[in-house]
């Protein structure tokens, strides 16, 4: 029992990880396969703590991982400031091209859901400690088919 229930963690924990890319091509392409949108989320994740809030609160919680996986393609644009945290210099280029067309301000945690063409569709600046989980799912249910 104790063997089937650390391969079925490990299953969700691989069909999590396949839920996120790191590139908004990836993303585009797996979208326009599976019919999902894309969520692209801009995060300071080791120096904006309400970025860290909205990941654990939100991005991290069982309904809302059930949800992305059948709906969404997950883009993270991440910026760490830690030098230990630091990404390589490719990804770091894509981030920062993503924050140029899609987050010229800089503001973060910020969230942008789009469509399989890259069409911005709903935007999210900040995290409202008042917004539930299943207020983000109603909210990008709208968009969905």
């Amino acid at each position: 029992m104790k063997r089937m229930a650390i391969t079925l963690g490990l299953i969700v924990v691989a069909i999590c990880v396949q839920a996120q890319v790191s590139s908004l091509n990836e993303a585009l392409t797996l979208a326009k396969k599976d019919s999902k949108l894309i969520l692209l989320k801009f995060s300071g994740s080791d120096w904006c703590a309400p970025c860290i809030q909205l990941q654990k609160v939100i991005i991290d919680d069982p309904t809302f991982t059930s949800f992305a996986n059948q709906k969404l393609v997950l883009l993270l644009a991440d910026f760490p400031r830690q030098k230990k945290n630091q990404l390589p210099k490719k990804q770091q280029e894509q981030n920062d091209r993503l924050a140029e067309v899609y987050n010229p301000e800089g503001e973060f945690p910020y969230m942008i859901l789009l469509d399989t063409d890259g069409k911005v569709l709903h935007k999210w600046s900040g995290f409202d400690k008042k917004k539930s989980v299943e207020d983000y799912v109603t909210e990008i249910s709208r968009y969905t088919k």
